[in-house]
């Protein structure tokens, strides 16, 4: 069975994340794309605009000197332009660790993601982590 093409720009982007490829990025990304990030500490909040976003992605990177990773577990799409993501996120920062499930839901409008709403397992051990 062949892969949906909205769950397949989604692994595309999971993968270009891991190499740090914010080049492909750019490319299956909006202009104006919003990523939501929840919580309440120094990364949180909505990060709005293509380069907004690719500049959070970078600030992850630099916070955990380059220990971030996202393991992709699961793609869920609904045919209308919407992909649940399900993935493993583990980092280290200051002597602490990270090491949690989460999601984001992506809304795909023209073949190119335009929102991104990210979910953890549990916000006061990700607040903690990235204080």
């Amino acid at each position: 069975m062949a892969e949906h093409p909205h769950a397949a720009l989604v692994r595309k982007g999971y993968e270009a994340f891991s190499r740090g490829d914010m080049d492909t990025l750019r490319t299956i990304m909006t202009a104006d794309c919003t990523h939501h990030v929840p919580g309440n500490h120094r990364l949180s909040g909505d990060f709005k605009g293509l380069d907004a976003v690719l500049g959070y992605y970078g600030q992850l990177f630099a916070a955990t000197n380059g220990t971030l990773r996202a393991e992709l577990r699961n793609l869920f799409v609904d045919g209308r332009g919407h992909v649940m993501a399900v993935h493993q996120v583990t980092a280290e920062q200051a002597g602490k660790k990270l090491d949690m499930a989460g999601g984001i839901v992506f809304r795909i409008v023209g073949e190119k993601v335009t929102d991104l709403d990210e979910c953890v397992e549990d916000i006061a051990a990700a607040d903690e982590f990235w204080a």
